[in-house]
């Protein structure tokens, strides 16, 4: 049994936008090993660290505030735990908070915000195409991947706005999963921005033992926070 569990609260970005999630988490192995953390590992020939993401991060998009939970076997204060962390950190890596958790705890999102800037070119209209699909009772998508089906996007969406330069995409994230930004990009006639080098951020996960606002209710404005 572990002795202890922190969550990591970190950002990800510049080249390392681009390392895919099975990557990052060899670049966490790495730190904790290079940082000397007594963290508490799996059993059998190959021990990994006992950590777990939050929500992995796709290929390319920034992470602002990304969460990773870690158990260990031996008693730190968050403080050592984090500075022992933000000195192996690559570039393009910062450790933002450690706080120490209940053992048994598990990280689960219940919310993610998602940011990506619009040519002011593009934002005509913009404001008139997020009335109309957060008023629509259906949102239908097709998904090829892992099995072609199609899915309604809207029990997802909590809410979209403009704000400043950039869409502000809010998503609920739930058992049976959530929208995809590329998706909803493309619903409100955006998708293109991707092709010619957007970036999207993720901005905030949002977890179930935070008090926010309950999952279920519909935004009635263009944004619901």
């Amino acid at each position: 049994m572990a002795r202890d569990k922190v969550q990591i609260r970190f950002r990800k970005g510049g080249d390392l936008r681009f390392v895919s999630h099975h990557d990052l988490m060899r670049c966490f192995e790495r730190m904790l090993r290079r940082a000397e953390l007594p963290y508490h590992a799996t059993q059998g020939f190959n021990p990994k660290p006992r950590m777990v993401f939050a929500l992995s991060l796709a290929l390319g998009i920034v992470g602002r505030d990304e969460v990773v939970e870690l158990e260990l076997d031996a008693e730190l204060s968050t403080d050592e735990v984090r500075d022992r962390l933000a000195r192996q950190a690559p570039a393009g890596m910062e450790i933002l908070t450690v706080k120490r958790i209940d053992p048994k705890s598990t990280a689960q999102v219940r919310r993610a915000c998602y940011r990506v800037a619009v040519p002011p070119e593009r934002r005509a209209g913009l404001a008139e195409r997020l009335e109309a699909l957060l008023a629509a009772p259906h949102c239908w998508v097709e998904r090829t991947r892992p099995q072609p089906r199609r899915v309604d996007l809207r029990p997802y969406l909590r809410g979209l706005s403009v704000t400043g330069e950039a869409l502000e995409i809010d998503l609920w994230v739930t058992p049976n999963g959530t929208a995809r930004t590329d998706e909803v990009l493309r619903m409100l006639g955006l998708d293109d921005l991707l092709d010619a080098g957007a970036v999207v951020e993720r901005t905030t996960l949002e977890l179930h033992n935070q008090e926010q606002s309950a999952p279920g209710h519909q935004p009635s404005s263009l944004a619901d926070r």
